[in-house]
């Protein structure tokens, strides 16, 4: 009889942030060669999930084969200065052994904070008995700070509540999340330089686009472009293969015009950045959940393509990118919303609604974000340990 390694134990806790899932780890609670990035911590990783997995279901894994629930995160108590975790986020693929560090995940940052309270990653003389905890995240994949408002009810985080957000079935407590100088990497918040580029996609055309790096790299182009109204749902892009071919190329191309690859044919080894995102101006429409969301009380209508596929909500670093572009005046997205001046917008997206914030500024020429700012909600779902195979990394 063959002997198989048998499974080992790994302390983790499963958590929603936002509209999104996750498997949360403590560093000091990973195995010895799982601490450390490197081909051992992914494929430990990719195990848990359930991943590569042909079938698309990762059933024998803690992912919910969407890209909103093939998300690992690993927090270790910082030790700059100034701030309490050091948050690293990976977004695992779904059908490939392939695991991206390149960017942020938003909305579980909304859970990074309790779950750094409740590890002890918080220096307990900062964390009232009753009121708001503020966890400074150190963002490592993307090197920037972040601030989470964390509610906490006699010494323990609060997690229940009325606080309702689109995409989320239940309520909960209210997290508000500040992005610090969301602009990535240099703080060049647009890296052509330009507000709206021609971007050149064979097979689909040139099209206007807002390319910002703010929250993470996202590419902004029209939705009546491309032939659409803003209002699609889920099934009316993924359901389309061509559809899904389209919005690839064009994430393709303007990640080589972003300089964040240097062909196209890199793209596919970092599926979680560059996002796109399709704007227009509001209108009604009826949401995933059946709700009637009315034009008069939103901005701007807003879809943006998640991991290959149509977000069922709106990613939170990409609702950082929209708050961004929307207070700079000549945008795609800030045209759409009717041109104004704003430090806030509603937009529409296939589940209902969210308001950003974000305040611009035009320093030496150069736009500047100081934060952008929005709210989420966070709890606890299971925790424990997930068990992998001892021969799986």
């Amino acid at each position: 009889m063959t002997q198989h390694a048998p499974q080992i134990k790994v302390p983790a806790t499963y958590m929603r942030g936002g509209t999104s899932k996750g498997v949360f780890f403590n560093l000091n609670d990973l195995p010895e060669s799982a601490k450390t990035p490197g081909a051992a911590r992914d494929a430990l990783l990719l195990r848990v999930i359930g991943s590569p997995d042909p079938y698309g279901k990762q059933t024998d894994g803690m992912g919910g084969a969407t890209s909103s629930t093939s998300k690992t995160v690993i927090l270790n108590r910082s030790e700059r200065d100034g701030y309490d975790v050091d948050y690293l986020f990976g977004q695992v693929a779904i059908d490939k052994p392939f695991i991206d560090w390149s960017g942020n995940c938003g909305n579980l940052t909304a859970a990074v904070g309790a779950f750094a309270i409740s590890q002890g990653m918080v220096d307990k003389s900062r964390l009232p008995e009753n009121g708001i905890a503020e966890v400074r995240i150190w963002q490592v994949n993307i090197s920037k700070a972040i601030i989470a408002h964390v509610p906490m009810t006699n010494g323990e985080v609060q997690e229940t509540g009325d606080f309702e957000l689109d995409g989320v079935t239940f309520p909960a407590a209210e997290v508000k999340i500040a992005f610090k100088d969301p602009a990535d990497g240099e703080g060049a918040i647009f890296p052509t330089g330009r507000l709206i580029d021609k971007l050149d996609v064979p097979g689909v055309g040139t099209l206007d686009a807002t390319m910002i790096n703010a929250g993470i790299p996202t590419i902004f182009i029209d939705a009546a472009d491309i032939g659409y109204t803003g209002t699609e749902l889920q099934d009316d892009i993924n359901s389309d293969p061509d559809a899904l071919a389209r919005f690839e190329a064009i994430r393709a191309y303007g990640a080589v015009k972003m300089g964040l690859i240097s062909d196209v044919g890199e793209a596919a080894a970092r599926q979680h950045t560059p996002k796109v995102a399709m704007v227009a101006p509001p209108r009604d429409y009826k949401a995933s959940s059946g709700k009637d969301v009315l034009g008069n009380d939103i901005d701007v209508l807003v879809r943006a393509m998640s991991m290959g596929k149509l977000h069922h909500a709106m990613m939170g670093t990409a609702a950082v990118a929209i708050a961004a572009a929307a207070a700079i005046p000549d945008t795609l997205v800030n045209r759409a919303a009717g041109g104004k001046d704003r430090s806030a917008v509603t937009f529409g997206h296939p589940s209902g609604t969210l308001q950003v914030g974000a305040k611009a500024e035009l320093i030496d020429g150069r736009w500047h974000i100081e934060e952008a700012v929005m709210s989420r909600s966070a709890r606890v779902l299971m925790e424990g340990h997930v068990r992998v195979p001892g021969d799986a990394f």
